[in-house]
């Protein structure tokens, strides 16, 4: 069977078609920057249809992620203020004539690992998007943990130091989303660095400063995972996004802190991997989404 997935974003609208499997089979993307909202509405449309028509077979399953919180039942973002002005509380199967689940971007990304990567064939995972800020989702017995208000998987905000007087987004203080999200890094870096990319560029090249505020980022990132292994005793961590991406520079040194700090009851460590899905991880955990949620379990 195959799916549509169609992530829409602040900057871009990137849609796929995969098959059960999760082999992207075609891919397609187009600028929303500065656009109204009555052109990427139209925009997600057209991408829709032409993506049905690479697609073989009737009734192709259709998943959409955005940034926000979605409603009870997955069919609008409820809640996504100052930013895709109109996208709150539309009904996209009304607009597009076709059942359309729609969920937050991180648990799509979360879904895209469970369903087709890294996360395939466990049960009970956590995923954290590293970037501009610090995103997440949450799998338990094999089905997406959305909670109360489908706010559940805001791994980014939780609270590292209460006593601590800079409060994020969510008013949690000394957040992790704080101690390792591109928004603050600036501000972390004594105004030096102003991308986490050029921050472990220098980091690479041995430069003091880079190292320790990097440093300190990951041993923050390290105490984070193990107090949620505490909470939730997933059978593995998943870690996405751009920050990801600093590969063994992240992964080798949060490795070390989680040595130190991870509880092993009987030795047994969870294992913290990368992302296999990067760009289209919206996009393929839309369509995975709803692929879960068409096909029999």
């Amino acid at each position: 069977m195959q799916a549509i997935g169609i992530d829409i974003g602040g900057t871009n609208i990137k849609g796929v078609l995969v098959n059960e499997n999760g082999t992207i089979l075609h891919e397609m993307q187009c600028k929303t920057n500065g656009k109204e909202a009555n052109w990427w509405k139209k925009a997600v449309a057209d991408m829709l249809h032409q993506l049905r028509q690479k697609a073989t077979g009737e009734n192709i399953p259709v998943g959409l992620s955005a940034p926000g919180l979605a409603s009870h039942n997955n069919d609008c973002i409820k809640l996504m203020p100052g930013r895709l002005e109109g996208l709150e509380n539309f009904i996209w199967s009304d607009y597009l004539q076709t059942p359309a689940w729609v969920l937050n971007d991180a648990h799509a990304a979360l879904m895209a690992e469970a369903k087709f990567g890294a996360g395939k064939g466990y049960h009970h995972i956590v995923l954290l998007t590293l970037g501009t800020g610090v995103g997440g989702g949450i799998m338990i017995n094999g089905a997406l943990h959305q909670g109360l208000l489908n706010r559940a998987g805001h791994m980014g905000h939780v609270m590292l130091n209460a006593d601590s007087d800079i409060c994020d987004v969510t008013n949690m203080p000394a957040s992790l989303e704080d101690a390792i999200g591109d928004c603050t890094i600036e501000r972390r870096s004594f105004g030096k660095f102003t991308s986490t990319y050029n921050l472990v560029q220098a980091y690479k090249a041995g430069d003091t400063v880079a190292t320790y505020v990097w440093l300190h980022a990951v041993k923050r990132l390290a105490v984070a995972l193990c107090s949620f292994i505490n909470i939730l005793s997933p059978d593995i961590i998943i870690l996405g996004g751009g920050i990801a991406q600093a590969g063994d520079d992240l992964f080798k040194p949060l490795e070390h802190f989680m040595d130190i700090f991870e509880w092993r009851h009987s030795g047994i460590r969870t294992p913290v991997v990368q992302a296999v899905f990067d760009e289209y991880s919206g996009a393929a955990g839309a369509a995975g989404f709803a692929l879960h949620k068409t096909l029999p379990h």
